[in-house]
């Protein structure tokens, strides 16, 4: 199979890509020879921080010796990206292999899958002829009806931060949405909770209760940020001391609460052996690429995936921890169907002003749009950048290099805003170009 082929078999369905259910990923299983019941998962759940979560858990797991398959979504740039070992991507040729292994067996199915159902057979037959030790699997949308809850029990289910997002699929509460997500919780499995509100935990608990699965909250009070710049964070929990968190943002701290309260439960009730070296090298040595990211100094630059008014919450916090002296210059661009009248609220008051942008997505609202609202909802000044290079060009024009510029707005653009300043992607070129269904 080449690109182009690769390409067009997983646009093919494209039109079907928002259809939940779990039905045409059993079927592809059983066609694929069920590589799901060959693997240990830890499957990762939640509205905001789930991939953070993800990938701190991988590189931990990573660091004790298991052989740590990691599936994520979206991609920043690459579909590479969406399937680690070890912390390193898929090959083209090994994705060429597996898309190819996936449409024969989708040649078989009157009922053909999603994009995302799809890429999501290929990450589970990757990991199973690879024979990782162990997946961490971060889920699409929702939970109980996401494609990765084809799996088996995972041996543990994390529940990171849910706020309100896809309504009309997931539920228009707080605790509908989190009944959704609880539905990867499966009898058998450990379960962490990312402290919040007491009417999520309450559905969370009574899922868990259903299930005979054991719960644990994570319990920030007893959380501490030693330190933080821009270049990451010394964190204090429970009874660890001066782990260094390359990441930063109070967001990420207690995203990291979480996959520490996870490595425990998999000591404790799996029997998993992860020294606390390898907890240790694990969090200090954790790469997540577009979350609150340093790309350039003098004006520094930022890059944050944060994409609804949840996300936007936590960055806006960690600004103003960051520079509570200075006026930023927002680059920003959003999908039409998101929150963004919410975001603007929230970051106005940090703001200097605005350069709008147009992601690359059909769902995008035009840069023009944008300004336009800005100016005449909340009287900051607001220029149409145009397309992502534009803006960000236009944004350095303007920028002294004392000033400080935040890109946000969507995952849509963070890939090619860290490919402007930081150069081409070093995965060889023939698969970049392939778009995937975004599921965030």
């Amino acid at each position: 199979m080449t690109s182009e082929e690769l390409s067009h078999f997983l646009h093919a369905s494209s039109w079907q890509s928002s259809r939940l259910g779990l039905e045409r990923m059993e079927t592809l299983m059983t066609l694929l020879g069920h590589p799901e019941r060959q693997l240990r998962f830890i499957h990762v759940a939640g509205t905001n921080g789930k991939g953070s979560i993800a990938a701190m858990l991988s590189s931990i797991l990573t660091q004790a010796g298991y052989t740590t398959g990691m599936y994520t979504s979206p991609h920043l740039l690459q579909v590479n990206e969406r399937m680690k070992i070890n912390g390193i991507d898929i090959s083209n040729e090994e994705l060429l292999t597996l898309a190819e292994s996936v449409r024969l067996a989708v040649e078989e199915m009157s009922d053909p899958p999603t994009e995302f159902e799809r890429i999501t057979a290929m990450a589970l037959l990757y990991f199973q002829r690879r024979a990782c030790q162990v997946v961490v699997l971060e889920v699409g949308l929702g939970g109980r009806l996401d494609a990765t809850n084809v799996i088996p029990a995972p041996d543990a289910a994390v529940i990171a931060n849910i706020a309100l997002e896809h309504t009309a699929v997931l539920g228009n509460t707080l605790e509908q949405i989190a009944r959704e997500k609880a539905g990867i919780i499966k009898k058998g499995s450990s379960v962490v909770l990312y402290r919040q509100g007491p009417s999520v935990e309450a559905v969370v608990r009574d899922v868990c209760q259903q299930q005979g699965a054991s719960l644990f909250v994570t319990d920030p009070a007893r959380g501490r940020t030693v330190s933080r710049t821009l270049e990451g964070q010394t964190l204090n929990y429970r009874d660890r001391n001066h782990l260094f968190l390359p990441l930063p943002g109070a967001y990420q701290a207690k995203n990291a609460f979480a996959a520490l309260e996870a490595v425990d439960a998999l000591v404790r009730e799996k029997g998993y052996r992860i020294s606390e070296e390898a907890i240790r090298r694990g969090v200090a040595l954790v790469r997540w690429p577009g979350r609150l990211e340093v790309l350039r100094h003098d004006p520094l630059v930022l890059v944050d995936g944060a994409h609804n008014p949840d996300g936007v919450e936590a960055l806006t916090a960690s600004l103003k921890e960051y520079f509570s002296k200075k006026r930023l210059t927002f680059v920003m661009g959003v999908m039409a169907d998101k929150n963004y009248v919410e975001m603007l609220r929230m970051v106005t008051p940090l703001a200097r002003r605005f350069i709008t942008v147009t992601p690359e997505s059909e769902r995008a609202l035009s840069s023009a749009q944008l300004a336009d609202q800005i100016q005449r909802q909340f009287h900051i000044p607001a220029q149409d950048g145009g397309s992502i290079s534009s803006g960000l060009s236009l944004a350095l024009t303007l920028c002294s290099p004392e000033d400080v510029i935040c890109v946000f707005g969507s995952l849509y653009q963070a890939g090619i805003v860290r490919e402007f300043f930081l150069g081409p992607a070093r995965v060889e070129a023939p698969l970049n170009g392939i778009e995937l269904e975004v599921t965030k």
